[in-house]
Formats: C-alpha cells, structure tokens, sequence
C-alpha cells in the first residue's frame, strides 16, 4: 500500500507534526510506504499558488491521499479540495484534530490581516466556511477523530451518514513502566505540566490554584510544579513580550515561593518519559475560546495526555475540548475550566487521598498499552484496506 500524506511535519513546533510524524513512522513499520510529495515545500494559502504545487505531483501512484487537518491550518483542506475535484477516482481520508469543525476559518484568509479583523472575517464568513466544510466532508471516504465525542460530533455537524467517521485514539510510544515518586504525606505532590507553552492552555489558573494552596497550613508547601515542554517564538511572543516571564512574574505577584516551580522549556524529546514519570500527574489546564465557541466545540484529544498515558501517569485536567472523555478511564480527575478554586480542591483531594494517584496511575499503563502505536496502526490498516476495497468492488 503507497500512501500520500498531506500534513505539517517537524521541524514545525507543533502537535500535529509531532502526531503526523509519529503516525508515519507506525504505519511505516507495518510495511505501508508513507510518502509526503510535499514536504519541505509549506502549502500555499493562494489557491493558484497551490494548484501550482499539486500539479507538479503525479498522485496516480498512490492508492490513497490521508491528510492531518487541524491547528487553524488550511493548507491541508485546500490539497483536498482540489484532488477531490481534479482526481475524483483517488481515495482520499483525513484524521481532524478539532473536530467539530474540519477548517474553522475561511481558506485563504490572508496572514496580515489584523488578529481581530480576522475574527471578525471568520464569524462573518462562518457559514459560507462550513458549507464548504460539509462539501468536501462529503468527498472523504474516511474521516477520523480522536475521541469518540468528535467523532458524534463531526458526524452530525457535517451531516455525513454512519460509517464513514471513525474514532481511533491518539497513539502513543511503548515506554517501561516505572513506580510513582513517594507519595504524600511522605512528599510533596509532584504536578508536571507538559506541551506547547503558550496562551490559552490555562497555564495562569494552575498559578492561582498553587496560591489558594499556600494559604491553608494543611496544604501550604506541598506542592511542586514542573512547566516544561516547547516555545515556540511566534506564538510565546508578541506585543506583550514574553509570555515565560509573564508566568514567573504572577508567580511572584501570588507569592509564590522559588522552589515551588521549576522551568523546563524547550525540554529534549529524549528526556521527557524520565520527566513525566518523575511527577506524580500532568496537569491540563487547557481553556476554551470564548469567540471559537461561537463556531463550534473543539473536541479533540491531547498529545500531552498521551504522553502521560504512555508514561503510567494520570492526569488532572480541565473538561475543555474531549479532555474529560481522555480522563473517563479512571486515568484522571475532571475540574471545571477557568476554575482556579476547583482545580485547588481537586489537589486538595488528592493530597488527603494519595492512593486515588496509585490507582490513575495503574489506568493509565492499562490505556498505553492497548494505545500503543502498533495498535493505533493496525486500526489505520483496517480502515484503509476496507476503504480500498470498496472501490474494488465499487
């Protein structure tokens, strides 16, 4: 099987690279021959410019086209809209990493446009945007989510017919397992925040809970906060200046003392299982925008939380996105988004119930094994193959 892949690969800082890459390497080990005819070369927002590109690939040679669509990207959607209408023959399939919606913004809008003009370009045009989302929704043989909940989701918001939306869980890497840290009253809650740094993860409310904590004698000093994981320059920093040392400069606001926080930026991929596992959970803030919700839900999975999972960790997160279906398994606890006070009980629960961190954690190795990638890819197999051979029999 030759497969064509459409999707951002590293070196770009971003979590659907780093899926993309890891999802190649899976479906390579299984024998399938995963090209990107692309890559290198960024897909053009200008749809002459693109349609330039495309033609300059012979796709005739590849059985299917899979892309990644996701991440305010519309490179991806733009590809598949022109082989839809240029090589109807061609089997084409994608996993969306945000469903409900597969582009969310008009395609094409240009990149200079004023951060709250294009808001306001997006609302306008929303409609027009998912008419056309439901057109070429309609052109995929197979669309994939990574949650059970996009997958409902998609399926109604595209109006597509059973069958052709499919739910297969984030992959992740086989890592040994290893014992938790000590856990209190013999230590401190160890918390690991892991992923892309930026605004919008709800790093802030992780803060303002650690605070809350200091202010009671029973919970003051017990715990410790890891923030480690990729900054990306164009995101972590704009007008404002740096959004680090906006971090480190609440945490002094909230006072919070030195050793109660550790910074790992731009953490190397070979230390991060070593990392995770030296915490007793990740926290997941992550937040939801209040002018994305006025164009549909997100309901995504995490590539952090896969990490954790991978890792025998649980999880604390927010029930932004599909965070709360990632954390049903017994793998985690659910606080509400934004609720800094929540969050605080929640780790206050945790403190007084050490062992409920034992038994995530124990749900977690569980969940990474039956997600490991060499599933993960058997289940792509599956739906590929079945995929070509209806249009065998077609």
């Amino acid at each position: 099987m030759k497969i064509a892949l459409l999707a951002p690969l590293p070196s770009e800082q971003n979590g659907i690279a780093d899926y993309a890459a890891a999802w190649r390497r899976a479906l390579e080990n299984e024998g399938v021959s995963v090209i990107a005819p692309l890559d290198g070369q960024p897909l053009a927002r200008n749809a002459l410019e693109l349609s330039w590109q495309m033609q300059k690939v012979d796709w005739r040679r590849f059985d299917l086209v899979h892309a990644e669509l996701g991440g305010g990207r519309c490179g991806e959607f733009m590809a598949l809209e022109w082989l839809a209408r240029h090589c109807p023959e061609l089997r084409l399939t994608a996993t969306v990493h945000d469903p409900e919606r597969l582009v969310w913004r008009p395609p094409g809008l240009p990149r200079w446009l004023p951060r709250r003009l294009a808001q306001a370009a997006a609302l306008l045009a929303a409609p027009l945007t998912l008419a056309r989302e439901r057109r070429l929704a309609w052109c995929l043989t197979r669309l994939v989510t990574l949650t059970s909940t996009g997958a409902e989701r998609l399926a109604r918001r595209m109006r597509l017919p059973d069958g052709r939306v499919f739910h297969i869980a984030h992959g992740n890497r086989e890592i040994a397992a290893e014992p938790l840290p000590a856990l209190p009253p013999q230590g401190p809650l160890r918390l690991l925040y892991f992923g892309y740094i930026y605004q919008g993860k709800g790093i802030e409310d992780v803060l303002d809970a650690l605070a809350l904590l200091q202010q009671a004698p029973d919970t003051r000093d017990r715990v410790r906060l890891t923030l480690a994981g990729g900054v990306a320059p164009d995101i972590a920093f704009g007008r404002s200046g740096s959004y680090l040392e906006a971090l480190r400069q609440q945490a002094i606001l909230l006072g919070l003392h030195r050793d109660m926080l550790e910074w790992r930026p731009d953490l190397p991929a070979s230390e991060i299982p070593a990392l995770i596992q030296a915490n007793h959970a990740m926290v997941l803030p992550y937040r939801e925008s209040w002018k994305l919700s006025l164009l549909g839900r997100m309901c995504g999975a995490s590539g952090a939380l896969s990490w954790a999972v991978a890792c025998g960790r649980g999880v604390v997160c927010s029930d932004a996105r599909a965070l709360a279906e990632e954390a049903s398994f017994g793998n985690g606890e659910v606080y509400a988004r934004g609720d800094s006070a929540a969050l605080a009980q929640t780790l206050i629960s945790l403190l007084r119930q050490p062992e409920r961190l034992s038994r995530h954690s124990e749900q977690a190795r569980v969940l990474g094994r039956e997600r490991a990638w060499p599933r993960v890819a058997t289940q792509f197999l599956h739906l590929f193959r079945t995929a070509l051979g209806e249009r065998a029999h077609g």
